[in-house]
C-alpha cells in the first residue's frame, strides 16, 4: 500500500473501533485509536501474513500485550479479511468471537490471548526464542501502553530479550501520555522510557508522531535492519487520535460513546475520509 492507501485504511480502522465499541457499550477506544496507524501498518505493509492461512507456522507474530485495545486489533483483523467487518457489531456480546480481550481460541488472527497488562510482552519474547531455537525467520511484533510498561513483568521480559539477543523481536510502546486513572507522569512516571530499553540491551528508535505513516515506515526499516539485539519502538501518539472530543482525553480510556456521540465520531471521521479522497 502506498501512504494514502494506509491513511484510508487507517480511517477504516478508526471505524470499526467506534462501531465494535458503540455497539458493545463498553470497551476501550482512547488506546484503540490512538494505535490505529501502527495497526494498519503492521497488518497491511509490515507483518508476512496470509488471513487465508491465519495458523501458517512461518507466519509472522504479533501480540497485543495492551489487551484491552482489542477493538484496534479486531478492526485491523476485520479489514486484513480475517472475517467479516460486520462482525465488530457483535464485540463483547454473549456467543460473539470478538471478547473484551483477545483470545487466541475464539478469533482468527490472534496469536495469542492477552489483557493481563505486562503478560503480553512475556510471550512474544518466548516466540522470539522459540523461532532462533527452531533456526525459524519469522518476526515478533508486540505492542505495550505506556501505563503497561509500569508493570515489572515487562522489564523482566525486556532483560531475558536482551540478553538471548532477540534479534526477531520489535517491542512497540504506544506513549499517548494517559492511561485509566490519568497521566502516565502522574500515576507512576515510566519515563525515560526509551533509555530504560537501552539499559537491558536494545536498539531503541524514538518516533515523534506515531500516528504518521512516514515516521512509522522509517522505524520498520531501521528495526528490520538491526541486528545481534531487540529493537524498541517508542512512539508518541495522540489518544482517542481521529475523534474530535476524544482527543487527549481521560476520560475516553474506557468508555463507550453515547448514540449521539457515536454520530458525532463517525461524522468526523467521514470529514477525514473525504478529505483523503480529495487528494
Amino acid at each position: 500500500m502506498n501512504k494514502l492507501e494506509l491513511q484510508k485504511m487507517a480511517n477504516e480502522v478508526r471505524k470499526g473501533i467506534i462501531t465494535g465499541v458503540h455497539a458493545a457499550k463498553a470497551g476501550h477506544p482512547g488506546g484503540s485509536l490512538s494505535a490505529a496507524e501502527v495497526f494498519t501498518y503492521l497488518y497491511f505493509e509490515e507483518m508476512n501474513i496470509d488471513p487465508k492461512d491465519p495458523k501458517n507456522p512461518d507466519r509472522d507474530r504479533f501480540v497485543l500485550s495492551k489487551g484491552h485495545t482489542a477493538p484496534g486489533l479486531y478492526s485491523a483483523l476485520a479489514n486484513r479479511g480475517y472475517f467479516p467487518v460486520e462482525d465488530l457489531l457483535t464485540l463483547r456480546h454473549i456467543g460473539s468471537h470478538l471478547q473484551g480481550h483477545p483470545c487466541i481460541a475464539h478469533t482468527p488472527g490472534v496469536d495469542m490471548s492477552s489483557g493481563s497488562l505486562g503478560q503480553g510482552i512475556s510471550a512474544a519474547v518466548g516466540m522470539a526464542l522459540s523461532a532462533k531455537l527452531r533456526e525459524k525467520s519469522y518476526r515478533v511484533y508486540t505492542l505495550l501502553g505506556d501505563g503497561e510498561i509500569q508493570e515489572g513483568q515487562v522489564w523482566e521480559a525486556a532483560m531475558f530479550a536482551g540478553h538471548k539477543k532477540l534479534d526477531n523481536l520489535v517491542v512497540i510502546v504506544d506513549n499517548n501520555g494517559l492511561q485509566i486513572d490519568g497521566s502516565v507522569e502522574e500515576v507512576c512516571s515510566p519515563y525515560p522510557i526509551g533509555e530504560k530499553f537501552e539499559a537491558f540491551g536494545f536498539h531503541v528508535i524514538s518516533v515523534e508522531d506515531g500516528n504518521d505513516f512516514d515516521q512509522l515506515h522509517d522505524a520498520f526499516e531501521e528495526a528490520k535492519a538491526t541486528k545481534g539485539v531487540p529493537t524498541a519502538i517508542v512512539m508518541k501518539t495522540v489518544k482517542g487520535k481521529g475523534v474530535s472530543f476524544m482527543e487527549n482525553q481521560v476520560g475516553w480510556h474506557g468508555k463507550a460513546p453515547n448514540d449521539e456521540e457515536y454520530k458525532i465520531a463517525m461524522e468526523d471521521l467521514k470529514k477525514v475520509e473525504e478529505a483523503l479522497c480529495q487528494k
